[in-house]
């Protein structure tokens, strides 16, 4: 027998429904489904949330949720998620464009003393055309 049982661990996850809402997890599949990819995270190099000295990764994903370590959304909840990280994924790849210096912070190479090549030194406006090359 397994031990949490499925009773047990479907109990931990859904205490946190308030009354009227439909269950998070009503099947042991969703709790096996659940379970199983923790395993393949912490598989993959994720720390484990509890004690894993010597444990199988589905054992250790099993206690994590059991200890309510880890929690399984609802397809709402996955979305909201989802959504969110994609917002902060697209935000922190601005900021890494802008991460460096500004074009008007770099510094003016050393061979053109002004700053642009394409400007005279003096008041900085462009020079007039010769309007006797017509």
């Amino acid at each position: 027998m397994l031990h949490p049982s499925y009773s047990d661990l479907m109990k931990v996850v859904n205490s946190e429904v308030e009354q009227g809402e439909a269950p998070v997890v009503n099947s042991r599949y969703s709790i096996v489904m659940a379970t199983s990819k923790r395993a393949r995270q912490i598989i993959g190099g994720e720390e484990p949330m509890v004690k894993a000295a010597g444990k199988k990764p589905l054992s250790v994903a099993i206690e994590e949720l059991n200890q309510a370590k880890i929690r399984i959304l609802s397809e709402e909840e996955a979305e909201q998620q989802r959504q969110q990280e994609e917002l902060m994924e697209s935000r922190y790849e601005r900021n890494e464009i802008f991460a460096g210096k500004r074009p008007e912070e770099e510094e003016k190479p050393e061979d053109d003393p002004a700053g642009d090549s394409s400007m005279q030194a003096g008041d900085g406006e462009e020079p007039e055309e010769d309007s006797d090359l017509e």
